[in-house]
């Protein structure tokens, strides 16, 4: 597995250092990922008060939206929730958001955002409403998103291969325990940032990994 946020809540495995079963890999921190984003989008949208939160039945995304809520709490912004279950929902979320005065956007990770197709959608709805947008993973920057901060996918998956590597030679998953992230990437687009009249703070600036 790669990335599943609560691995033992969902019953996956018995416990991170003891999978016990079938399954093992690598975990997500998707709490300390919201708290972040929360962050990043007061510094750099500090006017907002309203922010939007885009999301699925994923079972994942409910308590990412509690966390979302309760950071938002200590910035005084009013969350609001966004839920959609294909891309046919996108241009109605939308609407949706406008209606209400969003004023910045989460994107949660996972579907029905991961193709490329809704992964344009989603990024060309976003400029059209000129909605300062942060991301989970560098691709969306690199298509023209405003940014991006999560897990480092690209060493998630080598843990993984490593793994499989093992298990094929052998190892029980019951016996490999499920790691946690341990690196993480900021990237910013600086060509949208002015496109939207924002300038990213030099605070922001010097936490990414990559600025574009």
């Amino acid at each position: 597995m790669v990335t599943p946020s609560d691995p033992v809540g969902s019953g996956l495995v018995e416990s991170l250092a003891r999978p016990g079963g079938n399954v093992t890999g690598v975990t997500s921190l998707e709490g300390e990922l919201q708290v972040k984003s929360v962050e990043l989008l007061h510094a750099v949208v500090p006017k907002a008060k309203r922010l939007a939160v885009l999301m699925s039945d994923n079972p994942a995304h409910s308590s990412e939206l509690k966390t979302t809520q309760d950071v938002a709490k200590g910035f005084g912004l009013t969350v609001l929730p966004t839920m959609v279950r294909s891309a046919d929902d996108f241009d109605e979320a939308f609407r949706s958001m406008a209606k209400q005065k969003a004023e910045a956007l989460i994107v949660l990770g996972g579907p029905p955002f991961s193709s490329p197709a809704q992964r344009g959608k989603l990024l060309g709805l976003a400029a059209k409403t000129k909605l300062p947008t942060i991301y989970r993973t560098r691709n969306w920057v690199n298509e023209g998103g405003l940014m991006s901060s999560g897990q480092n996918t690209l060493k998630n998956w080598s843990i993984v291969a490593t793994y499989v590597d093992k298990i094929l030679k052998g190892a029980k998953p019951a016996d490999l325990p499920v790691q946690q992230p341990t690196e993480f990437e900021l990237v910013i687009n600086l060509k949208t940032a002015k496109t939207l009249g924002l300038t990213i703070p030099a605070s922001v600036l010097t936490l990414a990994e990559r600025v574009q």
